[in-house]
């Protein structure tokens, strides 16, 4: 037997790119029309990280950490199990974000939104714009089936950007940023060695979110 440092990533994925995206197919066929819901949530979240303040802030971590858990249990725990031997440890990473985002809700001002002027604003409303409506676009202009289309609270990619947006607003301390930016690297890596053409879409987001959340950080501390 090969000793385990010889295995690369593609030796671990067991499945194609046809077969990764289908998934998303299966699911949104079987869980039609909580599409549905999932927009309204996720118009609901952007409008609270559009006006900022506490309550706004309170309501945004609530909706994220249902979105978080729905997406442990129903892509994760029932979807891609079926082809990933690693997606239960992903959905016990999920359900742990899920409780440190309620865990921020119940805080009296922990959850307050920034108000969402200047630069680090604008990237963050533009990173919750992507994470809505960019990433169910992805699947036609990447010449897959609209089926296939990955939708907050339903698919990984764009639960976790919108995620990011709101760390961003937050100005959350960094134990909140440790899942995203680790699914961040998973699924970039998995989708580089399926050789999607989105595989850098999460990954730049990542990268963004951070270093403007570094930087928000080095100027309260001049």
């Amino acid at each position: 037997m090969s000793e385990w440092w010889t295995y690369t990533l593609s030796d671990l994925l067991m499945f194609s790119t046809a077969t990764y995206f289908r998934l998303f197919e299966l699911q949104n066929l079987a869980l039609w029309p909580i599409q549905v819901l999932a927009l309204a949530a996720g118009s609901a979240l952007f409008a609270c990280l559009w006006h900022g303040g506490a309550k706004a802030g309170r309501t945004a971590a609530v909706l994220l950490a249902l979105a978080w858990l729905h997406v442990a249990w129903r892509y994760f725990a029932e979807r891609y199990a079926t082809i990933h031997t690693g997606a239960p440890y992903f959905a016990i990473g999920f359900a742990l974000q899920s409780v440190l985002l309620f865990w921020l809700a119940c805080r009296p001002q922990g959850a307050r939104l920034i108000r969402p002027i200047g630069s680090l604003g604008k990237l963050a409303l533009g990173i919750a714009l992507l994470a809505l409506i960019g990433y169910p676009l992805l699947a036609p202009l990447g010449g897959r089936p609209w089926t296939q289309y990955e939708l907050f609270a339903l698919a990984p990619d764009p639960t976790v950007a919108f995620a990011l947006a709101a760390l961003l607003l937050w100005r959350a301390h960094w134990t909140l940023w440790i899942v995203p930016l680790l699914w961040c690297f998973i699924s970039s890596a998995t989708l580089m060695e399926l050789h999607s053409a989105q595989a850098w879409v999460l990954l730049v987001l990542a990268l963004l979110a951070l270093g403007a959340r570094w930087l928000a950080a080095t100027r309260a501390h001049q």
